[in-house]
């Protein structure tokens, strides 16, 4: 699950408001009784965990009581994944969810801390808890029971209720004294400085007013990097994200994207180092792939099956169809999986942090952004406009999909200069977006078409498959034939002077 709190500093003697003022009409506050927690936090000894703002701890008494926290960008908002287990080593699944931040070093006991909670649940006229808010003693022990450090705290957690309601309370707790600002947890208070000390994954930090080629180009690869070890822990859960795009798409795409950007600034970026994260991501990029076709073609089927309502496909034949891409894309995630825990995947983490934090440089990287950059992007632009002109409404699959690919790195080049390069390449940006898109559909519907007819010629089963395919492909060539229709208007408009004048 997803939690999102926030913390408060207050002193010894704070004196807790009256919240009841907060609680929507008709609701009320309710007291919890008071509990003793006693976790128990493993890291690594650089405490590689802490600093990367994750969590792995053992609480005595929880049900579930192993669980690992993960940052998800947004400050107090966290995945939350508990799992049962003794005391002592770490179940294997939450261990493999801290993967990319311990990067094979051993993980043991660094801290044990002890919370004398005090909890007020804020309650709406149903009875449902809207949000609650713990009064938090703290006291940290060391490996033989001493007391090293002690300090009060504030959670005000989400749970039913808007986050309207988190900033009412926060008010109130401001205005008896309480101090808000930045979310450290407890675990990292209780280590101290060391654990507050910067992540070894150096994260994309923004552009100065008048970059350098090079801090473009570092921007970019930190970019890349930081998108695929986020979705790392979710791809190991196959866990929703909270959108229409599943971790293994976001994992892909941030493989797809990395790939783009060491080609787009090869010139700028060491040989040494680029070459064989390309060729590393490939292979990841490839295992993933497998497992996002079948994840897209399963989408796909009922869609296309009852896109006219007036001759809907049977549903017989496409459960069949549907069921032959289900155990596809279980051997797919089941190939995903065995990958992530691979040495080869771990050696791969390691080149990609150490790319994010300590780039090699060429000496033209210092050169200006805006002069360097536009001939970086002119190369992918021409391949693109050499191609896309000589697509024929009647030419074969392979030539529109080649087409296909050559926009999106021609996107993907233009995306990561027009911090620079201006509004011009933003325009051109978003009319590839829409080239990309029309060349998108047109290979997913293509690659469909052959996979229901392969399908059917697989499992000849008396569901009648082999006519539910026929209507099938008819429908995905239909979609081919219209993206062809749509594709010259779209390429016109990206092909614009207004669009493409910055490009030498």
């Amino acid at each position: 699950m997803v939690e999102e709190e926030r913390k408060y500093e207050v002193a010894d003697d704070f004196v807790l408001p009256d919240l009841s003022p907060v609680a929507p009409a008709g609701g009320a506050v309710r007291t919890v009784p008071p509990v003793t927690l006693v976790a128990s936090y493993v890291d690594t000894a650089d405490l590689r965990l802490a600093r990367a703002g994750v969590s792995l701890r053992h609480r005595e008494g929880d049900a579930l009581p192993w669980t690992v926290k993960l940052p998800t960008g947004a400050q107090g908002v966290r995945h939350e994944i508990s799992r049962p287990g003794p005391p002592g080593e770490p179940p294997a699944e939450l261990a493999a969810l801290v993967t990319v931040h311990a990067r094979g070093a051993a993980l043991g006991p660094v801290a044990v801390v002890r919370t004398v909670r005090d909890a007020y649940e804020v309650c709406g006229r149903d009875g449902a808890v809207l949000a609650e808010v713990v009064d938090d003693r703290v006291t940290v022990l060391d490996a033989a029971g001493r007391t090293t450090d002690a300090f009060r705290e504030l959670e005000v957690e989400r749970k039913a209720g808007d986050r309207a309601l988190l900033d009412d309370v926060g008010a109130a707790l401001e205005g008896a004294g309480a101090r808000g600002g930045a979310f450290v947890p407890k675990h990292v208070r209780a280590l101290g400085p060391r654990a507050q000390e910067p992540a070894d994954l150096v994260a994309p930090a923004g552009l100065p007013a008048v970059p350098t080629a090079g801090e473009v180009a570092v921007e970019a690869v930190r970019d890349g990097v930081a998108r695929i070890l986020a979705n790392d822990p979710l791809v190991r859960l196959r866990a929703p994200v909270g959108d229409d795009d599943s971790a293994v798409h976001k994992m892909r795409v941030g493989c797809r994207r990395l790939r783009s950007a060491l080609r787009t600034f090869r010139r700028l970026l060491e040989r040494e180092q680029v070459r064989p994260l390309r060729a590393e991501l490939t292979w990841l990029g490839e295992v993933l792939g497998a497992a996002r076709d079948a994840e897209v073609l399963r989408e796909r089927l009922r869609r296309t099956a009852s896109a006219d309502p007036t001759c809907p496909v049977p549903p017989e034949p496409v459960d069949a169809l549907d069921a032959a891409l289900a155990a596809r894309q279980e051997a797919a995630l089941a190939a995903v999986d065995t990958a992530l825990r691979s040495p080869r995947y771990l050696a791969l983490v390691d080149a990609l942090v150490s790319a994010a934090g300590e780039p090699r440089l060429r000496a033209r990287a210092a050169r200006p952004a805006r002069k360097a950059l536009p001939k970086l992007v002119a190369k992918p632009w021409r391949t693109l406009t050499e191609q896309a002109p000589a697509l024929a409404p009647d030419g074969p699959d392979d030539e529109w999909h080649a087409v296909r690919k050559a926009a999106k790195q021609a996107r993907y080049a233009v995306r990561a200069v027009a911090p620079v390069a201006g509004a011009d390449a933003r325009k051109l940006g978003r009319a590839l977006a829409r080239v990309q898109d029309l060349l998108g559909e047109h290979q997913d519907a293509a690659v469909a078409g052959r996979t229901w007819v392969a399908l059917a010629a697989e499992h000849p089963d008396g569901h009648g498959l082999a006519v539910a395919a026929g209507r099938l492909l008819e429908r995905e060539r239909g979609s081919v034939r219209r993206a062809r229709t749509d594709f010259p208007a779209a390429w016109r408009r990206a092909g614009r002077r207004s669009r493409t004048r910055w490009l030498p």
